[in-house]
């Protein structure tokens, strides 16, 4: 695989986390496809789905946050009209 543009992940997962993450994508290989993959192999697909996938649902994660929150400070923002004295 070429490695010539190396992007950082998004997120880091803490170890335990990518402990579990690398055995879960192991045994979906396993199970799904009958692919058996070694450690290394597992971790290169994860770093993959890290680095390139993960980028999009973070994304759309901030995305919907922000709506989120623009309607939130909306509904303050008329709360706080309606508490004003004439």
């Amino acid at each position: 695989m070429s490695r010539s543009k190396t992007k950082a992940p998004v997120i880091t997962l803490a170890p335990e986390q990518e402990r579990d993450a690398l055995h879960t994508l192991k045994r979906f290989l396993e199970d799904r496809f009958e692919l058996e993959l070694g450690s290394f192999e597992v971790a290169e697909v994860l770093e993959l789905f890290s680095k390139e996938i993960a980028p999009l649902y973070y994304n759309r994660a901030i995305a919907d946050v922000q709506l989120h929150l623009k309607e939130r400070f909306e509904s303050i923002e008329s709360d706080l009209w309606a508490l004003e004295k004439p």
